[in-house]
């Protein structure tokens, strides 16, 4: 017993630890807002009271998720309140907490006054007073994109629900108002829902702001949506058709007059003449003992067990998408689409509608019935990418929102037909424009340096700032496709692999990517980490920057290895040679080509730990006051032309390991740019 109670302490001592090292990567806020009462100033008397106040809000608040306080006088007064969803434990809610307060400072910088929060809290901070305020004020609404079944009777079982939990909220007494349920809505729906208030209100002030937020219902989009969410400060309530809390224990309040709080009253030991107690009330109370013990027992043991297992949970995250079943899928359906449907729109797969032909299969244009225009992806049979690619494409893409991603509208599945359906973006992919003569002449430095510093971005927020670090294994020109503006969108995530925030690297046996774009620990051993994309993301800079493709670049009458020819024109002080003859012109135009230059060589560097991470590679590229480290020689650099593609597999494998067996024990093959897979496959 000794030694699995040792075992149970290590596990959540190594599972506390590493949850405060994820906590170093800060999710991105569910909803925010940024107020309108004006700025202050850096090392003013407010943002000195305002950051002593938020260092604070975590280690005073109660185990229940309330607290509120204020700091100053006057002008220089800082009002907090913070409120955790009352089922969150009291640890969780600390960390919400101070990760809350974090990002809106890094949201509203200088601002007097925001909101926003998470799933399990929510934190406001004014310089205005806070406590006094009991009413009810909308601060943002939140809705499930799926429609309900039968609107009108989902409505009404909706509105029986939440006002059943409005009274029991408001009898919460003064420690927690909170209350949770469920009930049974059209075709046996179940609908699930919460309602809270802070516990400070009075209960008829809990029952007027619910009330209130109930009366928002018809300005909010989620009304007749499966699942919605009206957020106030002092007051909030959520629904959604499956379970999104946990059970609470009811908590009885003590008995009106018993000052102990700890002995009911009443005499249930013995009589008031001190006599000794009856035989029958001996085994009574010894029954209750041997029945409620085991029970309490089992319960604890239940609740402790959930909690661990509900945060076990993220770690396995990348295992249950991977793993996920097809029914799984087919439940989306706020993103599934009929097969008849994008037939229609793409005039049943038309060759007037085509927009190309990637490694997995054609691209479509389509046109929806409500007018919109989309790209459909029609997966082949023999294209490679199985089940699992199609399925992490889905999962990853229509989980991810940034203006330099590709914005994944739905999917189709059909007996053998697997569809992706995309946002439609008119000017196709990069490579189009860069690499065609006439094209090119569109792309301009501004233009070119916008969209270098758009695909750093994109590739920043699926590296550290989406909720899982994704590496997308595939980044080169033709995945970057241009909207009408001419800005970036990176596109294909059918071989983006997941991590969850703490890990870095990993190992593959299947290795897929472009040839040119691979970095060489992936191609010859199939390591990949975030340093694989920095890599790619380098050669694209230098095929930007040059106009021409990383592995046939012509140098007069010649025909170089990019990678090699930037090298050395690095080496000898003739890096403008490298630069488009489209983009020659003033000198300052020629130094911030230069200083791209730089940056792309830092990435492609041999030695992965000297290569910069993208967070530092945006840093460069925004700051050009920052002083930049000089670049080792790159991967793949030759002292001649080459003659082979191999060559460069064959110089890499000789320069890493120094043994002749490992190009011997693996069979390349690899792919030109205008390809989108590249196998290598182990002995």
């Amino acid at each position: 017993m000794t030694i699995a109670i040792q075992k149970w302490l290590l596990f959540l001592f190594l599972h506390i630890h590493l949850h405060g090292l994820i906590l170093a990567q800060l999710p991105d806020l569910r909803y925010s807002v940024c107020g309108n009462n004006g700025n202050y100033t850096e090392n003013s008397t407010y943002q000195n009271n305002l950051n002593k106040l938020l260092s604070s809000l975590s280690s005073n608040m109660d185990k229940y998720g309330f607290y509120n306080a204020s700091i100053g006088q006057n002008i220089d007064t800082a009002s907090a309140i913070v409120l955790c969803r009352g089922d969150v434990e009291v640890e969780e809610c600390r960390g919400c907490v101070n990760n809350v307060s974090q990002k809106l400072v890094q949201l509203c910088p200088n601002q007097k006054e925001a909101f926003g929060g998470y799933d399990e809290c929510m934190l406001q901070y004014s310089n205005q007073s806070i406590l006094g305020t009991t009413s009810f004020s909308t601060k943002y609404y939140l809705w499930n994109s799926g429609d309900a079944s039968k609107p009108e009777e989902f409505n009404q079982e909706l509105r029986k629900l939440l006002d059943d939990l409005r009274g029991q909220a408001a009898g919460g007494g003064p420690l927690r108002k909170y209350a949770s349920g469920n009930a049974t809505g059209p075709n046996f729906q179940t609908i699930y829902a919460l309602a809270q208030c802070t516990p400070d209100l009075s209960p008829q002030n809990c029952v007027d702001c619910l009330t209130n937020a109930y009366g928002d219902m018809p300005n909010c989009p989620c009304n007749g949506k499966r699942g919605g969410r009206i957020i106030g400060v002092r007051c909030n309530f959520r629904y959604e058709s499956s379970r999104f809390f946990n059970e609470v224990p009811f908590e009885a309040l003590p008995p009106t007059g018993n000052d102990d709080k700890t002995v009911p009253i009443g005499n249930p030991i013995g009589k008031d003449d001190g006599t000794a107690p009856t035989g029958k009330d001996d085994k009574t109370a010894r029954t209750v003992i041997i029945i409620v013990v085991p029970i309490v027992t089992v319960v604890i043991l239940i609740v402790c067990i959930y909690v661990i297992c509900m945060k076990m949970r993220k770690r396995k995250l990348v295992d249950e998408i991977q793993s996920i079943r097809g029914d799984d899928i087919s439940t989306a359906e706020s993103l599934q689409y009929d097969f008849s449907t994008i037939r229609t729109a793409t005039d049943n797969f038309s060759n007037a509608n085509k927009l190309g032909q990637g490694g997995f299969g054609p691209v479509y244009k389509g046109k929806l019935s409500n007018g919109q225009e989309v790209a459909v992806k029609r997966l082949s049979a023999d294209s490679g990418q199985g089940d699992l690619e199609f399925k992490n494409e889905v999962v990853l893409v229509s989980r991810l929102q940034h203006r330099n991603l590709v914005r994944l509208l739905g999917f189709c599945l059909d007996g053998t037909e697997r569809l992706l359906v995309y946002e439609f973006v008119p000017n196709a992919s990069l490579d189009q424009f860069l690499f065609d003569p006439v094209k090119r002449r569109q792309l301009d430095w501004e233009r070119r340096s916008r969209i270098i510093g758009g695909v750093a971005r994109g590739i920043l927020y699926l590296h550290e700032d989406s909720r899982l670090r994704i590496i997308h294994r595939d980044l080169k020109a033709s995945n970057v496709l241009l909207d009408a503006e001419m800005n970036p969108k990176i596109s294909d995530f059918g071989m983006a692999r997941l991590f969850t925030l703490d890990e870095t690297q990993g190992n593959t046996s299947r290795i897929a990517g472009t040839y040119g774009y691979m970095a060489p620990e992936y191609a010859m051993h199939g390591q990949f980490s975030v340093k694989s994309d920095v890599f790619s993301f380098g050669v694209l800079v230098l095929e930007i920057l040059s106009g021409q493709r990383n592995t046939c670049f012509k140098n007069g009458e010649s025909v170089e290895d990019l990678l090699s020819y930037a090298w050395s024109n690095w080496r000898e002080g003739t890096a403008t040679n490298l630069i488009d003859p489209m983009l020659r012109g003033s000198t300052g135009l020629a130094r911030d080509i230069m200083r791209s230059i730089h940056i792309a060589l830092l990435c492609v560097q041999e030695n992965v730990a000297d290569r910069p991470t993208m967070a530092a590679v945006v840093l460069m590229l925004s700051s050009l006051s920052l002083s930049l480290p000089v670049p080792s020689g790159p991967a793949y650099y030759m002292h001649t032309d080459i003659s082979a593609e191999t060559s460069l597999i064959q110089e890499y494998n000789s320069r890493t390991s120094g043994s002749k067996e490992l190009a011997k024990s693996k069979s390349i093959s690899s792919s030109r740019n205008e390809a989108s897979m590249t196998e290598l496959y182990p002995r």
